[in-house]
């Protein structure tokens, strides 16, 4: 007879004794717990995967996500010019104003052929208020002189979209139109102005974007404004005071706001899909723990006739199946990130083949990892709670007359 309750190691010993004597039972439990565990951590891996991709072609610099461009409707006939740039910069709340004009132009290398273009005039800090940033060459910074243009504006020039045709001279040409009243006013060719950067983008066309300070004659308008608020927390009322003035706003927080919607939404049905792959593997945990429960039903007679109590036999269930909740987790998680790595391994040999970028598109949050292993206990933890709460109740002479 026992004189007191079992200790720890022996109730994990008699609690793993299943594992020895069932093992393929023990192993197939245990297998179909870990693939739907690794389920739900791949498809909410995707999720993230791409919730980060998106946002992170959305934030490329902190400064974007508190700035607003300002323009005047089409069919407001309202130009912005230099004075009302400078009372921008007056208002409450402003942190910096950037205008940005844009207009038709001409460009060419060495006096070779022209070739249309359309021009953006900005100050150099446009690129940190708009997130738009060269893929090849440097961020350009207050004071700067030169140009950034899109891959398609290099090809019919005779430069290749790569290092080699950074720090070289183009000419410009930009046709200062104001379509309102037909107006036209010509800068004078400006040489030189040299390619400071890149942006990789076959989808756009032949576009530069070249700094104020690089034209002799500045615009005499802009076509619209970069309004960068001092903090998120005044970015609503200064939209609604710049709404109220007359403009349309657009702020690219709005952006992001929607995309993370958008993403959240898609990782909550992605994680239902695993969950309901997890709910499965979880009644079959149950359904092992139930015969297991019948199978011993001799075994807890044994062990009350001689002293354990039901704190014992109880305890021996729930350890067992918390014991295959963990392995199952730790196997579920360890065929989640391996999944994981082979698709972005393989996607990013895609993406390499076709001239594209590396992709990780299934991305792991680790306090998730942490979380499903515990969800994971838990579920082997429930599973076991009604076995052990029937094999609590048993006396041992019931437990014999069943065998």
């Amino acid at each position: 007879m026992f004189n007191e309750k079992l200790k720890l190691t022996e109730l994990v010993s008699l609690s793993l004794r299943g594992f020895r004597t069932r093992p393929e039972r023990a192993f197939f439990t245990i297998l179909g717990m870990a693939v739907g565990i690794g389920t739900v951590l791949l498809l909410v891996s995707l999720g993230y995967g791409l919730q980060y991709i998106l946002i992170g072609k959305l934030i490329t610099t902190s400064d974007s996500l508190v700035t607003m461009e300002a323009s005047y409707p089409t069919e407001s006939n309202l130009l912005i010019q230099q004075p009302l740039v400078d009372k921008l910069k007056t208002y409450e709340n402003v942190a910096e104003v950037s205008p940005v004009a844009e207009f038709p132009g001409e460009v060419n290398q060495g006096g070779g052929s022209s070739l249309l273009i359309d021009t953006l005039i900005v100050e150099p800090a446009y690129f940190r208020l708009t997130g738009i940033l060269p893929d090849i060459g440097s961020t350009p910074t207050d004071g700067d002189t030169g140009a950034v243009t899109y891959s398609q504006t290099l090809a019919p020039l005779g430069l290749v979209a790569d290092k080699t045709a950074l720090d070289k001279t183009l000419n410009f040409k930009v046709s200062y139109q104001n379509n309102k009243d037909n107006t036209t006013v010509e800068s004078d060719s400006v040489a030189p102005v040299k390619i400071k950067g890149i942006i990789s983008d076959q989808a756009t066309s032949p576009t530069a974007i070249i700094f104020s300070n690089s034209l002799s004659v500045p615009p005499p308008f802009f076509n619209k404004v970069l309004v960068k608020a001092k903090n998120v927390d005044v970015l609503a009322t200064l939209r609604d005071k710049l709404l109220g003035e007359g403009f349309s706003v657009s702020a690219r927080i709005d952006l992001v706001t929607q995309a993370r919607q958008i993403t959240n939404i898609l990782t909550i049905i992605l994680g239902v899909f695993g969950v309901t792959a997890l709910i499965v593997s979880a009644i079959g945990m149950f359904n092992t723990m139930l015969v297991g429960f019948m199978e011993r039903t001799y075994e807890v007679g044994i062990l009350k006739s001689l002293g354990a109590t039901d704190y014992d036999v109880r305890n021996l269930f729930l350890i067992e199946a918390s014991a295959m909740g963990l392995f199952g987790g730790l196997g579920g998680i360890i065929i989640g990130i391996t999944m994981g790595k082979i698709l972005n391994f393989l996607l990013s040999v895609v993406a390499t083949k076709f001239g594209g970028e590396t992709i990780q598109l299934f991305l792991i949050p680790w306090w998730f990892v942490f979380l499903i292993l515990f969800l994971s206990v838990m579920i082997g933890f429930v599973s076991g709670w009604w076995p052990a709460h029937k094999a609590t109740g048993l006396s041992p002479k019931e437990a014999f007359n069943r065998k």
